[in-house]
This record gives structure tokens, sequence and C-alpha cells, in this order.
């Protein structure tokens, strides 16, 4: 095979071939749906969205700027299957090709609304919506809640609860709310409510979200469970503008969780207005009570007709006040006095005179310490000096020489270590225990084995004047 390149009349610059290929995108897809997969998705503080679309086959990127994401009424998350309007373009930059975002939905949204609409038409036939099966809400003391235990919902349920009637017991039957499994988890949960009758009233619910993802509140075996409850149900799923089947089955309707817990929990501040009217109540008829007794009081003083006895009764109980006045005081004096005897035992102990003689005594006992501390430092260096003056004086040449030995050096002061390192007839000089010898050299032998022949003579040896030792020295 082979290729023949004919020569363009026009060469084009990559950044104008990027904005000739947008042009011919945005014209010829300017309004395009798009199915697919969420995957990728990235929220930056921009506001804009960036995502890729995907199916089993291929991927496209795509950007959907702030001023439309502000328009959804759901928050699209990874894996949620949407629906897009959109136009194709390409960022001219990098040269990729993406869809440019105006609008989006879930996907498969109308299936699901006609499958909602099927079955409460189905289920309004058999009678499940009727008002004759909806049962008045109790007076609450117990609430259970059937939800998922990590929600928002259960938080903002709890907080009312909190805030309006704190003394409302709850139950918490931990249920999955969305998903394949969550429809067998909430009829589990409100058949275990109903065989364990602890509580007076449920709530079933969650928080807002997709038509798919509130879908196992629209499930048949839901709907039948809520109906056979023994205890009365109130249904709070999503916002107030979504609606499940579970809200046309349940006793009661609330629009949120929040609003499920206002409609069963009573205002608290309601119910200290009404205590604060019987309180009222009370203090008048106390009141009322009281003048009564006066009166009645008045009435008996009136009767009475000897006052000496009541006199002499309270002259008695006087005395016994006085007697026991007298006791306490006498009681109070002896407490006063041995706590005074226990703060003078306290001051002689911390008396300063006290104080200081202990701390004299102290001060000389460290003194001797101390004197007796120094001592045995100071004969123990004396020891440690004379041993080292010892090993000094057996180390040092001078004690050799006095043994009769000597010190050869060379004239420039090196000391002869071998008779090879002299010659014949070169100056020496020989350090003795005693004063120096200056000689010089007759003959050198390198042999020290070599015996001396007899009547060999003697080397000469020039005697010098012992010279005076210098600082060299």
């Amino acid at each position: 095979m082979s290729f023949t390149f004919v020569q363009a009349t026009n060469i084009f610059t990559v950044s104008q071939l990027n904005q000739r290929a947008k042009q011919l995108l945005e014209v010829s897809f300017a309004n395009v749906r798009v199915e697919g997969e969420i995957s990728n998705l990235s929220r930056p503080s921009s506001g804009h969205w960036y995502f890729t679309l995907k199916d089993s086959g291929a991927q496209v990127r795509c950007a959907m700027f702030r001023s439309r994401t502000a328009l959804l009424k759901f928050m699209p998350k990874e894996g949620d299957k949407v629906e897009l309007r959109a136009k194709v373009s390409l960022y001219e930059n990098r040269g990729d090709y993406q869809l440019i975002v105006d609008a989006m939905k879930p996907a498969g949204e109308g299936a699901l609304l006609l499958a909602f609409q099927q079955l409460k038409d189905r289920l309004a036939m058999a009678g499940l919506f009727d008002d004759k099966y909806k049962q008045p809400m109790p007076s609450v003391r117990r609430v259970g809640i059937i939800t998922s235990p990590t929600g928002a919902a259960i938080h903002d349920m709890l907080t009312v609860f909190r805030r309006r009637c704190p003394t409302i017991e709850i139950d918490i039957y931990p249920t999955p709310v969305q998903g394949r499994d969550a429809t067998a988890h909430i009829v589990a949960a409100i058949e275990r409510a109903n065989r364990d009758n602890n509580v007076d009233v449920l709530i079933v619910g969650r928080g807002g979200g997709s038509l798919e993802d509130l879908w196992c509140f629209n499930e048949e075996a839901v709907a039948w469970a809520i109906h056979h409850s023994r205890l009365p149900i109130v249904s709070a799923v999503g916002h107030e503008v979504d609606f499940t089947i579970a809200d046309f089955v349940a006793d009661v309707r609330a629009p949120t969780p929040s609003a499920a817990a206002e409609l069963l929990s009573p205002d608290q501040s309601q119910q200290i207005r009404q205590i604060q009217l019987i309180h009222q109540r009370l203090q008048r008829g106390m009141q009322r009570q009281l003048q009564q007794q006066q009166q009645r009081l008045l009435r008996i003083q009136q009767r009475l007709r000897a006052p000496g006895r009541l006199l002499q009764n309270r002259a008695q109980h006087l005395d016994q006040l006085e007697i026991r006045l007298q006791r306490a005081q006498q009681q109070d004096l002896q407490q006063r006095y041995h706590r005074l005897q226990k703060l003078q035992q306290a001051l002689v102990h911390q008396h300063p005179q006290r104080l200081l003689r202990e701390r004299q005594q102290q001060v000389a006992l460290l003194e001797k310490q101390f004197t007796r501390l120094i001592q045995q430092q100071l004969t123990q260096r004396q020891q440690q000096l004379a041993a080292q003056a010892h090993l000094l004086n057996s180390l040092s040449p001078l004690n050799v020489l006095g043994r009769g030995y000597s010190i050869t050096q060379q004239t420039d002061g090196r000391v002869v270590q071998q008779a090879s390192e002299i010659d014949a007839g070169q100056r020496i000089h020989s350090r003795l225990h005693s004063g120096w010898l200056e000689s010089e050299v007759i003959a050198v032998h390198t042999d020290s084995a070599v015996p001396q022949p007899e009547g060999a003579k003697k080397p000469r040896v020039r005697k010098s004047t012992p010279r005076k030792k210098t600082s060299e020295d």
C-alpha cells in the first residue's frame, strides 16, 4: 500500500486547527442528548463540575458550569446513570473533545415513574390508601425510628426531639434505606418493631435523593408491611416535594424527617406555659385556703377564754430553749478551746527559734561531713601523687644511667642506636649519670659478637672537660 501526500494550499497552526475543529463540532452538534454513567466527578471551589461520561465501550469528558449546576434539583455522584443535554465542543488548549452540559437528569426516571404510577393504582384498588385503615397518633412516650444510622435524617430527627421534648425515649432500628437489599431490611425492621412492642409509634424514612435513591419506599413489600403494622407509622421520606408509596399507605405522611419529629414531640415551651398556668391556679387556690384558715384562726382566738395556760406553756417552752441554748454555747466553747489548743501545739512545732536550732544542727552536721570528705579526698590525691611519682622515677632515663649505662649522641644531638650510624674518626658525645664525655671513634665494629683480640690496643678516648648543661639538654 502506498500513500501520496498532496500539498495543501493553506497551512494551519495548531491553535487555528483547534479553533476550526471547535467551530465545526459546536455547529454540527449544538444540542445533543447523551446517556451514560458518571465517573471521575470533580467539584472545585469555582462551582463548575468536571466529570467523565462513559458506557461499556467508550467515554467522553464533560464540563458543567456553575450557572447550570445551580439549577439542578438533585446532586449527582459517582456511578449515577444520567441523561445529559449538551453541545459538543473542544478544549482548545489540549485539543480534548468534550461535552458542555446544559441540563442533567437521572437516566431511566421515566420508566421508574411509570412503575410507580402502576403500583400506586394497584394498591389503591386494594384499599391500602383508605382512611379507615389510618390509625390515630397516640400519646407518645417512646418512638421507634427505622432509617440509616449514619444519614443526615437521623441526626435531624434526634436534634428536634432533644430541642422540643427531651423526655421522649428513642429506639433506633438501623436499616439501609438505599440499594438492592434495602427493601427486605425495611420490612424486617417493621416486623421486628411490632414483635418487640416497645414503642408507641414508628417513623420510617430517610433524607432526600433521586427517584431511584428513594425507590425502596415504592416497593410493594414495604407497602404491605406498613399496612399490616399494629403500631402507627409516620412516613418521612425525602423532601416535601417527594412522594412515595409509603407516604400513601402510612397512617401519617410527614414532608421531611424533621417534620415527623416535630409532629410526634410536643413543644416543651407549650408544656412550660401549661405548667405556669397550673402554678398560677395553685397559687390562687392556696391563697384562698390561707385566707380561710386565717379567718378560722381569728374566730378561734375570739373564743379563747384562758390565755394563762397558753402563757405557761410558752414560758416552759422558752425555758427549754434557754437550756438548749446554754448547752449549745458550752459545746461550742469547748470545741473552740480544743481547736485553740491544737493551734498552740502547731505553733510550738512551727516556732522560728525551734526551726533555727534544727537548721543549725543540720549545718554543723554538714560541716563535719564536708571536712571529713575533704580530708578523704586530700589523702586519696596524695596517695595517687606518690604512686605516680614512683612510677615516673622508675621510668626516668636518669635512673637507668645511674646503673652504669650511658647515652651516645652525635654532635648534632641525634642518639646513636647502631654502630653503622658512626664512621671512624667521628666525634661523639656520651652522657653519663654525672657529666659528659667527648670521644673520637678509632674503629667501628658492626658485629657485636666479634671478640677483642689479645694485645689489641684499646681505643684511645680523649677526655674532655664536662661541659655545663644547657637548656637544650
